[in-house]
């Protein structure tokens, strides 16, 4: 399936490709719908049975056991100014709970793969893995830009950023790699989507980190839009404690 996606979307980057605009004001091009549909092509052929929940091209039989969660860009302002961090993202939920995530990084040339059970790898080895930071004051936070906080969540962001090291701004999905390789200690996000974040769950898991939403509760389709990852338990604790609204 990532392989599908990104024989579609590559051709596009840096193509000057039209850019349309969603009811959410969100931006989305032809390569983000013939991937998804590239993809969900194949899921039908072969887990006839398996629910689908994509961000282009809508939701099927998301009660089913197997369900799964696709991003065919993530990051489509990065992929339409010709950045490269953009990602196709694939989860797999079983019960609800994200078991296996796939984010791949076509322009990078990077592929991640979480799965439970197994350690989180980049193109086949082993990540590095999570890096400890029980210290707020020595963290450093990604978050894909500061304007998808509103209200309460924006005030309660605040205090998490003036409490860490550095923030910077506008790594998309690629963010949460880099906490599974142990160069980031925590991305704090909103606003977002199952299809934004269920995969990245296992790959932060299964580096040694933590993911959850801003009550400390597991991500899954119901989970609202908030998310916490981090490198260190101790350091996502200590978020939490702050991104209280």
């Amino acid at each position: 399936m990532a392989d599908a996606a990104a024989a579609v979307v590559m051709p596009y980057y840096k193509s000057r490709i039209p850019i349309d605009t969603k009811a959410d004001t969100s931006p989305v091009t032809a390569a983000d719908r013939e991937a998804e549909a590239v993809m969900r092509a194949q899921i039908t052929a072969t887990f006839a049975d398996h629910g689908i929940f994509g961000e282009e091209h809508g939701q099927e039989r998301i009660d089913a056991k197997y369900v799964w969660v696709l991003d065919p860009i993530d990051g489509t302002k990065s992929f339409v100014t010709g950045k490269p961090l953009f990602g196709t993202l694939i989860a797999l939920l079983e019960d609800g709970v994200p078991i296996l995530g796939i984010m791949d990084n076509p322009a990078l040339k990077e592929r991640w793969v979480g799965c439970r059970g197994s350690a989180t790898a980049l193109n086949g080895e082993a990540v590095a893995g999570a890096r400890r930071c029980e210290s707020l004051g020595d963290a450093w936070l990604y978050t894909t830009t500061p304007e998808m906080f509103e209200g309460a969540e924006d005030v309660a962001f605040q205090r998490l950023a003036g409490s860490v090291c550095n923030s910077v701004y506008g790594a998309d999905c690629y963010a949460y790699g880099l906490v599974a390789d142990g160069h980031v200690d925590i991305v704090c996000e909103a606003n977002m989507q199952p299809y934004d974040y269920c995969a990245l769950v296992p790959i932060v898991q299964g580096a040694g980190g933590v993911m959850s939403n801003w009550r400390g509760e597991p991500l899954g389709l119901n989970s609202g839009g908030t998310v916490l990852a981090a490198g260190d338990s101790a350091a996502h604790q200590a978020a939490l404690a702050l991104l209280s609204v």
